[in-house]
């Protein structure tokens, strides 16, 4: 049904396959997550070369996601507009992850997780901005709180399986340089399933065509898109990020920082680079291109996204220092080891994916108490609880030595994680201009990923420098980062 001309009122089955294709896409990530470190370290990597060994995820989503954003905004074909690359992705989703645990060597592991995130992102990105296609504006917070409750529960279901499977009799430890039939058969496991759901949602929704879409929006009180704009203008800041980027350069030289370190140095000078060929392209007439169009939505974001952004690069440098160091941390303080190839290891490697699994599940049964806590305190003051929880349940992860009590440090980060995959998303869709929500969300993800990049340069050097044998620290600093997020989050205005 509809009201006052607006998209139609979604009803419960509506709600549940436009976002049911993300359980399959977390299961993957929660797969990555939880075990990338675990086969790492099962073929032969130390701990301080761990976060090396992840550059590839964020340095993919940075790439990958503006640009598919920008296509998807622009994409009509005979399955729709987003749905195509929800196709792409989980095919090559499911390649990769039956390909990872059978990795021979290091490097060959390192290249599937790049492989595996690039197809990750290309699925996951046009789903944000599908539901803010899909629902009008009042049903978009019950449509972002089914997309966690999805995420919690494919999450659990990646999460356990590997513990799951080695109370079936599974061998859960294998010989060295080898990786356990748990994790193999978790992988495959998560390769179908994410297919089938993905799947679910192609060829069980139909997409608004561009056309329904500029009338919907103008009926649900949103401007309609304007006429095709190219891009008239460039920040003149490039230069200035080029020597910002060869300063970077020479401090890490100076400080004799490992070489993953570069790698931001790069960043910044490749995006130096970027806007100043951007200007010289619009400078000669020809400014419709990708480039000058991702630069100049860069550039012009609203305020609110700003701020918000802020929130979300110190939310995921937190959140990435968990995903990292997790599994040393728990073997070392709860299980009294820090050998990859010993029974406790891998029991702790187990234990951590039924404490991911236990931050998941709060996190989607928190997700439909959002919409009503947003209701009534706001978006910004529910996301600072959430936060506030998060920092609490990094500090019980430094502290806490009792395997079964960081249960309790996990419901605080589950808290915290339901309101970082709902309210950001919620204040953006309503923010952003619907005819860029794909671009605009594929650009909010430079936060989350800048983060991930700066840890994983960083973090080595200074475990490597500071707390070589305590990689429990690793912890008390995400607590520490996730709190300065609470106070960026003072100053977003909705």
């Amino acid at each position: 049904m509809t009201e006052q001309g607006g998209k139609p009122q979604q009803g419960f089955w509506g709600l549940w396959s436009i976002s049911f294709g993300f359980l399959g896409v977390q299961i993957g990530f929660a797969l990555q997550n939880a075990n990338a470190s675990r086969i790492f370290q099962a073929l032969g990597t130390p701990i301080e070369n761990l976060a090396l060994m992840w550059m590839a995820a964020p340095l993919t989503g940075l790439l990958v996601q503006p640009i598919i954003g920008h296509y998807s905004d622009r994409t009509w074909t005979r399955l729709g507009r987003r749905r195509p690359y929800f196709l792409v992705g989980a095919i090559l989703c499911t390649v990769a992850l039956l390909f990872m645990p059978n990795s021979p060597a290091i490097w060959a592991a390192a290249i599937t997780l790049w492989i595996l995130d690039a197809s990750l992102n290309v699925t996951m990105e046009p789903f944000r901005a599908f539901v803010g296609d899909m629902l009008r504006r009042a049903q978009r917070p019950t449509g972002y709180a089914f997309q966690t409750a999805f995420i919690g529960v494919g999450a659990v279901i990646a999460s356990l399986a590997p513990y799951v499977l080695t109370e079936f009799g599974v061998p859960n430890v294998a010989p060295e340089g080898q990786i356990p039939d748990t994790v193999r058969f978790s992988f495959y496991i998560g390769a179908a399933a994410l297919l089938l759901a993905v799947l679910w949602t192609v060829f069980g929704t139909r997409e608004y065509s561009p056309e329904q879409l500029a009338i919907y929006a103008v009926a649900d009180g949103e401007l309609p898109p304007p006429p095709h704009h190219v891009p008239t203008t460039t920040p003149a800041t490039g230069p200035y990020w080029l020597v910002g980027g060869l300063l970077a350069a020479l401090a890490a030289f100076a400080l004799s920082l490992k070489p993953e370190a570069y790698l931001v140095s790069i960043g910044l000078v490749a995006f130096g680079v970027a806007q100043i060929v951007s200007r010289r392209l619009i400078a000669a007439g020809r400014g419709d291109n990708l480039l000058s169009h991702v630069v100049n939505d860069l550039a012009t974001m609203p305020e609110t996204m700003r701020r918000l952004a802020l929130v979300q690069f110190f939310t995921w440098g937190a959140l990435f220092i968990l995903w990292i160091y997790s599994v040393p941390v728990v073997a070392q303080n709860a299980f009294g080891t820090d050998d990859p190839a010993s029974a406790a290891y891998n029991q702790a490697g187990n234990w951590v994916g039924v404490l991911f699994a236990i931050y998941s599940g709060v996190a989607a049964i928190c997700a439909f108490a959002l919409p009503l806590l947003s209701k009534a305190l706001g978006p910004v003051r529910t996301h600072m609880i959430a936060l506030s929880a998060g920092a609490t349940g990094f500090v019980g992860l430094f502290v806490i030595r009792d395997a079964t009590l960081l249960i309790a440090a996990m419901i605080g980060i589950g808290i915290a994680w339901a309101s970082i995959l709902t309210m950001p998303y919620v204040i953006l869709a309503n923010t952003l201009p619907q005819h860029k929500l794909g671009v605009y969300m594929g650009i909010f993800n430079f936060f989350v990923v800048l983060p991930q990049l700066i840890v994983a340069a960083l973090m080595g050097a200074l475990i490597d420098a500071a707390f070589p044998t305590e990689p429990g620290y690793t912890m008390l600093i995400a607590a520490a980062v996730m709190a300065v997020a609470v106070l960026a989050m003072l100053r977003v205005k909705v």
